[in-house]
């Protein structure tokens, strides 16, 4: 009985060594297993961290990119816009000038109008008055005696002569030619039956 105790005693003190090693060997496991978790949580979170430096670095060096390239474009338009501003002032300053040139030439007409007007009444009035002066002379001629007559148409150069002789009366003008010497009577003759010709032949055409 001694002996079997004894041999109980001897196992039970064997076995707990074995059951302490099993439980610091579960606690050893455990502090293994609980580093690695710790550890891959840190590099979980490590490359969390890098990859979120990462994308604001590319955020940054794109958002940067994209501003420069905006800012470009900006520039470049405004710098077109001011060169369109400047071409449409020259625009209405050249056409303000062109308005202003062409109001101008058309006071300038109306006022050459207005003058030609004026120099054809005056010149109507002039026409009319020779007109007239010559009508009265060539009565005064037709009136005088045809002798006297005669003697100042003998002075007088052909085509004068035979201006007045053409506007009177074919009897007053035959009685002053008759009166003339040959000479004078043939070359205002000449000239009368110029101006003859050229009338029938105006007439014609």
């Amino acid at each position: 009985m001694k002996n079997l105790f004894k041999g109980k005693g001897r196992r039970s003190k064997r076995k707990a060594p074995k059951s302490t090693l099993a439980v610091i060997a579960s606690l050893f496991f455990m502090s293994i297993i609980v580093r690695l978790t710790d550890g891959a949580e840190g590099w979980i979170a490590a490359a969390q961290a890098s990859a979120s430096a990462s994308e604001e670095t590319s955020s940054d060096e794109s958002s940067g990119y994209d501003r420069e390239a905006i800012k470009h474009v900006l520039d470049a338009l405004r710098e077109r816009e001011k060169n369109i501003a400047a071409q449409e002032q020259d625009i209405e300053k050249r056409l303000a000038f062109l308005h202003d040139t062409e109001a101008r030439i058309d006071e300038k007409v109306v006022q050459l109008r207005e003058a030609e007007a004026m120099l054809r009444s005056r010149m109507a009035q002039s026409n009319t008055a020779a007109e007239e002066d010559l009508t009265q002379l060539t009565t005064v001629y037709a009136k005088m005696k045809p002798k006297d007559a005669a003697l100042l148409f003998e002075q007088m150069e052909p085509k004068f002569a035979a201006g007045f002789l053409g506007r009177m009366k074919p009897d007053a003008a035959a009685s002053i030619m008759a009166g003339l010497s040959p000479q004078a009577a043939y070359t205002i003759s000449v000239v009368l039956a110029g101006r003859n010709a050229n009338a029938i032949t105006q007439e014609k055409n």
